[in-house]
C-alpha cells in the first residue's frame, strides 16, 4: 500500500513539474478536477457550494487526492501479487489524466505529457519499492509478483529500513517536484504586470458615499466589501494568469462591424466608476455569496453600439480565457444600466482571482449570466442558437436577481442580553432598488426597519431595527420591498434553477 501511494505521489509531483511547460490545466489533479466540475450532476455541485462555499475547489482537490491515494493503495496491493496489475492500474491513471487534460479548453497534444510521463515514472518507482519489499522479506521475484529472478535475502529489519528510506525518498521527490513545478508556474504570474498598471481617471466618477452608510451595529456587513473578502465562485481550479500586454477582446458574431481591442486601447476609452453589488445564483437565503464594490470600466453599451448588433442578436456570449461561457441578454447590456467591462475594483486593478485584467460587471443579473472573469471574447448570438455553460446544466437562461434580505446580527443561535438590541443586515434588489425593510419578532406584526443610505439602486442597502428584547427564545424574520412594489416572497425556493427565495429567519436566546 505504501509503495502504491508513493508511486502515485511521484506521478502527481512530476506531472506538476511537466505542466510548467504544457500549461497548468494539464497537470493531472487539475485536469481531472476540472473534468469532475464539468461532469458532476448539478445537485452535487450545488451541495458542494452550499457546504464549502468559496472553499469548494479546495475541497474538490483534497477529495480527489484522497480518492487517488485509496486507488493507489489498491494498485500497490495488486502489484504485490502480480506486477502486471500494478502496471495496468498506473496506466489507467495515466490515461484518465491524459484524456481529462485533452478535454480542457484550448488544450494541445502536449497536454497529455504530464499524466503519461508521471505514470511512466510511477511504474519505475513502484517496481523499485516492491523489489525492496521483496528483499526485506527474503523472497524471490516471482513469489513477490515481480518479473525478476531470485533476490538476495537480507535481514528483515535492514530490508524494512531500506524500504522505508526509499518510500520516504519517493514522497520527497514528489513533494519537491510538485513544489518546484508550482514555484516555476508562479514565476509566470501577472502580479508584476498588474502592479505596473496606472488606472485612468473615470470620465464619470462614482458618487460620494452618504454619511448614513455603515450605521453603528456590531456584526453588520460593510457597505463596501473589501477585495480580500469578496466572494469568489467560478469553475477555475487554477486561476488564469493573463498578461495584459497580450490580452485582446474580440467582438464578433451577429454584428455589422467586428472589433478587436487591446488592453491599452480599452484603457484609453472613457470610463465610468460605479458601486455595484454582485450576487451568486448559488447563494442560499441568508448566505454570504454577495458583495458590493466600486468598479471602474468601459460601458458595454458603447462597445456594442459601435459593433452594431444585427437583428436577432438577443444574446451576448462572453468567453473566459479558460473557455467558460456565459450568456447575457443583449437588451440588458444596452438599456442604460451601468454594465461594463471592469478593469478595477475598489480603486485598484482587478485582483487576479477576480478576473484580471478584464471582467464583466452587470447590475441586476446573477453572476452566472453576466459576470465573466478573464473575459476575452463577446459573440453576438441568440438564445435559440446557443446555451452557455450553466444553462446546459439546467439553470435558467436569464437570471434577474430576486429581491432578498439578510439578518447579519444577531446570528443564528446567538445569545443577547434583554433590553434594546440592534438587529441589522442588508437587503438587495439590484437595478430596482430597495424601498423598505421590515422585521418580525416571532408571530408578531411586521415593523419597519431604518434604512441606511445608498448611492444607487444597483447596490444593497444596510438596515437596522431596535428591538426591545424580552427574555426567552425568539425568532426574527426579515423581508424587503423594491421600487416595483414587489414585496419579498415568503415562499422558500432552492437556488436551482434561478436563485433562492424566502424570508431569512434566525433564532435568538435572550437572557
Amino acid at each position: 500500500m505504501i509503495a502504491g501511494v508513493a508511486s502515485a505521489a511521484v506521478a502527481v509531483g512530476l506531472g506538476e513539474l511537466v505542466a510548467v511547460w504544457t500549461g497548468p490545466r494539464s497537470a493531472p489533479l487539475i485536469a481531472v478536477g476540472g473534468t469532475v466540475i464539468d461532469a458532476v450532476p448539478e445537485p452535487v455541485k450545488g451541495a458542494a457550494i452550499s457546504v464549502f462555499g468559496v472553499y469548494d475547489k479546495v475541497a474538490l482537490l483534497v477529495g480527489t487526492s484522497l480518492l487517488l491515494a485509496g486507488f493507489a493503495a489498491l494498485v500497490g496491493l495488486a502489484a504485490r501479487r502480480d506486477f502486471r496489475w500494478g502496471v495496468a492500474g498506473i496506466a489507467l491513471f495515466g490515461v484518465i489524466g491524459a484524456v481529462a487534460a485533452l478535454t480542457r479548453p484550448n488544450a494541445g497534444a502536449a497536454a497529455v505529457l504530464p499524466s503519461l510521463l508521471g505514470a511512466a515514472a510511477a511504474v519505475g518507482v513502484l517496481r523499485m519499492l516492491l523489489v525492496s519489499a521483496a528483499h526485506a522479506e527474503g523472497v524471490e521475484g516471482p513469489a513477490a509478483g515481480l518479473p525478476d529472478g531470485p533476490v538476495t535475502a537480507t535481514r528483515p529489519v535492514d530490508g524494512r529500513r531500506r524500504f522505508l528510506r526509499l518510500s520516504i525518498a519517493g514522497f520527497g521527490v514528489a513533494l519537491v517536484s510538485g513544489y518546484v513545478g508550482r514555484a516555476l508556474a508562479a514565476r509566470k504570474d501577472v502580479q508584476q504586470a498588474r502592479a505596473a498598471i496606472t488606472l485612468p481617471p473615470p470620465a464619470t466618477p462614482a458618487p460620494a458615499l452618504p454619511s448614513t452608510v455603515d450605521p453603528p451595529a456590531s456584526g453588520l456587513s460593510d457597505y463596501v466589501t473589501g477585495n480580500d473578502v469578496f466572494y469568489r465562485i467560478d469553475t477555475a481550479l487554477i486561476v488564469p494568469q493573463v498578461d495584459p500586454a497580450a490580452w485582446q477582446l474580440r467582438i464578433h458574431g451577429r454584428v455589422a462591424r467586428p472589433m478587436t481591442l487591446s488592453f491599452e486601447q480599452l484603457l484609453a476609452r472613457p470610463m465610468i466608476e460605479r458601486y455595484i453589488t454582485l450576487a451568486c445564483v448559488s447563494n442560499e437565503v441568508g448566505g454570504d455569496l454577495i458583495g458590493n464594490a466600486r468598479w471602474l470600466g468601459v460601458p458595454l453599451k458603447d462597445l456594442l453600439d459601435e459593433a452594431g448588433p444585427l437583428d436577432g442578436a438577443d444574446q451576448v456570449v462572453s468567453r473566459s480565457v479558460d473557455g467558460w461561457t456565459c450568456g447575457t441578454p443583449t437588451a440588458a447590456l444596452r438599456d442604460g444600466r451601468d454594465a461594463m467591462l471592469a478593469v478595477a475594483m475598489n480603486g485598484e486593478p482587478l485582483p487576479v482571482d477576480h478576473g484580471f485584467p478584464v471582467r464583466m460587471v452587470v447590475p441586476g443579473l446573477y453572476g452566472y449570466v453576466s459576470a465573466t472573469k478573464w473575459v476575452t471574447e463577446l459573440e453576438l448570438s441568440s438564445f435559440a442558437d446557443f446555451d452557455a455553460y450553466w444553462v446546459r446544466k439546467g439553470w435558467a437562461a436569464q437570471g434577474p436577481i430576486k429581491t432578498e434580505s439578510r439578518i447579519d446580527t444577531p446570528r443564528e443561535g446567538g445569545a443577547v442580553t434583554a433590553g434594546t438590541v440592534v438587529v441589522a443586515g442588508v437587503a438587495w434588489a439590484q437595478h430596482r432598488g430597495v424601498t423598505a425593510v421590515e422585521v418580525r419578532v416571532d408571530d408578531g406584526p411586521w415593523q419597519p426597519a431604518d434604512l441606511a443610505g445608498t448611492v444607487s439602486p444597483d447596490t444593497w442597502r444596510q438596515w437596522t431595527f431596535r428591538w426591545d428584547a424580552a427574555p426567552g427564545e425568539h425568532t426574527l424574520a426579515v423581508r424587503a420591498a423594491d421600487t416595483s412594489g414587489q414585496v419579498q416572497t415568503e415562499a422558500r425556493a432552492d437556488p436551482f434553477p434561478d436563485g433562492a427565495s424566502g424570508w431569512h429567519t434566525v433564532s435568538v436566546q435572550v437572557r
